[in-house]
């Protein structure tokens, strides 16, 4: 029986992991924040210019690795264990957190500066090794689920992390000893849960790391090349990140000029922000049914941008109130001030969708990325990501420069500017990838007309290499409510004129459907459809398939046809029978002859199941053999 995503907090393959890099990321913040906060407010001397400058620096120090490194550490990932890569990760995170101690008491901001360079060179030392294993440590109908509890994890531990960095330096009086303390701490315990991270075989051990930074970056970025949908999910990531940074960063400065709070605000969104991924992130394996379900992405795209105008709309100027607070004759809101508020609630609720939304649509293509990438180079693609989206944080922070200074907007019409630019890429993103936006269109069709009950898909569907799938033909929706429940991309072969229905057709070109018709009809057609199975299967490739050769008129099962018997005598791969249930008579079965017209579904949202059986050896498999099996996966449920 399927588990929820929560789980595999319980499991060793999953739990140690999970410890060790929310630690990691919790970390880095407390690190971070006790460093700026140090730099903006306790550092005595210091000009706002100098403060200014050295807060900038830091900014840069701790992204810079991404840039040095990203393409080594890729390298790295692939060429070693992967756990035992994370033991020594995280050891050096230990000396990195000693080191920022010395800082501390020195009292020197050059030195933890240094200090922050390192603990972002330990950062990226450690992303490429974050999301690649992943795929080695869980089965495929995991991803989306793992992948929520990795981004909701990071979240929050930025968001506790920059809290508790900032409270202990700047609300104690030897705040600089406590941080420190804090640090070593949570870097032991990071150690501490990286010790049971079960091993991950190295995916490519003899590749030959590069030392050369930038031929090494050029290499990790072309392995991106050839790899259509998972480029343009990189893409996707790293525009979320260039959306993500242009909100956060003008988060402090929206809280007191725009809404006249006060320090305590600023916390406040931020934690709006995190909790609304956080939630998201979650959210994604209970939408997505356990697949890697990326019509979430678009529904996701969707929201950042309705909610980002909607929180422009909610405050397009400085209120009243930070007008007043700006003229001296009254004082700033703190947080239950600011809540209590008329219009606060608008504002905290689209901060919350925007972040809810962000998850929907950056956790599915993480887990496109893992799915759709080889293993041997996941982690250099993983590295690759880290660029781009250093890289898209970096010009993030040069357009806000520019809309905030030159351009003269203020920071409610940058929001508005940024919801606007994400409609515009996502649609530009969409137009070069139409399996997103067939997908969310299929996705919506299928939760708005049925409820799905599936069975054995997980256990019985290999979860790599390559298999056909076998079903019964009940209507024109049943590829694409089987592509919905089987985890892995399905090239699914149908009669070549239910491929050229309107609008469908686009569906159909769109997840890679392969025409078929009768030898009688276009045996060159024929032909062809042949050749592209086999040269499918050949790729690793899952093939679906309906040997009865059309839909169903009277809601039974038709003899399967030896078509299979053909595929499976050149390539003898692993066969899957499946069955639909209780689908006859809905509104995408057969047409009545007599009427010529749709049927009218029995009942709303009508409960079908969609169930696998064990896998059949190709050698042993016959036309005959499979048609039984799938007549006794239904049964009577027509």
């Amino acid at each position: 029986m399927a588990q929820n995503q929560f789980a595999l907090l319980g499991q060793r393959r999953f739990a140690p992991f999970f410890v060790a890099q929310t630690l990691g990321a919790f970390n880095d913040n407390v690190f971070k924040q006790a460093l700026v906060i140090l730099v903006t407010v306790k550092a005595v001397g210091l000009g706002d210019d100098e403060r200014s400058l050295w807060a900038n620096l830091a900014s840069a120090l701790f992204i810079l690795p991404f840039f040095l490194f990203s393409a080594t550490a890729g390298q790295w990932a692939e060429k070693f264990e992967k756990a035992r890569s994370i033991r020594r990760i995280k050891l050096l995170e230990i000396v990195i957190a000693v080191l920022a101690a010395v800082g501390f008491w020195l009292d020197s901001l050059p030195f933890l500066l240094g200090v922050l360079f390192l603990l972002g060179a330990q950062s990226t030392l450690f992303g490429p090794i974050k999301y690649a294993i992943l795929p080695q440590a869980l089965k495929p109908e995991e991803l989306t689920g793992g992948n929520g509890l990795v981004e909701t994890g990071t979240f929050l531990a930025i968001l506790v992390g920059t809290i508790f960095g900032g409270v202990l330096i700047s609300e104690f009086d030897h705040g600089e000893f406590y941080a420190s303390l804090a640090v070593i701490a949570i870097a032991v315990v990071g150690y501490v849960a990286a010790r049971f991270v079960p091993e991950a075989p190295a995916t490519a051990p003899h590749l030959v790391v590069d030392r050369n930074p930038l031929r090494a970056t050029l290499s990790t970025l072309a392995t991106l090349k050839g790899r259509r949908a998972v480029l343009n999910s990189v893409l996707g990531i790293s525009w979320f990140f260039f959306f993500g940074a242009l909100f956060l960063a003008q988060l402090p400065k929206y809280a007191i000029d725009v809404l006249g709070g006060d320090a305590t605000v600023i916390p406040l969104l931020l934690a709006l922000f995190s909790l609304g991924i956080g939630a998201g992130s979650l959210l994604c394996e209970t939408l997505s049914r356990r697949t890697v379900e990326i019509g979430l992405v678009p529904l996701g795209a969707i929201g950042m941008t309705v909610f980002g105008v909607d929180l422009w709309l909610a405050q397009p100027e400085a209120s009243a109130h930070a007008l007043q607070v700006a003229a001296g004759s009254a004082a700033p809101l703190d947080w239950r001030g600011f809540l209590a508020a008329e219009g606060s609630a608008r504002i905290a609720m689209d901060l919350v969708l925007i972040g809810g939304f962000g998850g929907l649509f950056i956790v599915p293509l993480f887990a496109l990325v893992q799915q759709r990438t080889p293993r041997e180079v996941l982690s250099r693609v993983i590295a690759a990501n880290n660029i781009l989206n250093a890289a898209f944080i970096v010009v993030a922070a040069g357009l806000a420069i520019v809309l905030l200074g030159p351009a003269g907007l203020s920071i409610p019409q940058l929001f508005l500017v940024t919801a606007v630019l994400n409609a515009v890429v996502a649609i530009y993103i969409f137009s070069l990838v139409p399996e997103f936006l067939m997908r969310f269109l299929v996705w919506l069709a299928t939760l708005a007309m049925y409820r799905i009950d599936v069975r054995g898909v997980e256990e019985n569907v290999p979860d790599d290499g390559p298999a056909l799938v076998v079903c019964n033909h009940v209507g024109y929706m049943d590829a694409l409510l089987l592509a919905g429940a089987i985890p892995r991309p399905v090239r699914f072969v149908m009669y070549y004129k239910i491929f050229r229905i309107p609008v469908m057709n686009w569906v159909f070109r769109a997840a890679g459907a392969i025409p078929i018709a009768g030898s009688k009809e276009d045996p060159e057609l024929m032909r062809r459809a042949f050749e592209r199975i086999d040269a499918a299967l050949a790729e690793g490739e899952i093939v679906g398939l309906f040997p009865e050769g059309g839909l169903t008129k009277d809601g039974g099962i038709a003899t399967f046809r030896p078509g299979v018997e053909k595929i499976l005598a050149a390539r003898p791969v692993p066969v899957v029978p499946m069955a639909l249930k209780n689908l006859w008579g809905s509104l995408f079965s057969r047409r009545d002859s007599a009427l010529g017209r749709m049927r009218v579904p029995r009942r709303f949202r009508a409960r079908i199941g969609i169930v696998a059986d064990v896998p059949v050896r190709g050698d042993q498999a016959t036309a005959a053999g499979l048609e039984a099996r799938v007549r006794e996966l239904r049964g009577d449920a027509a």
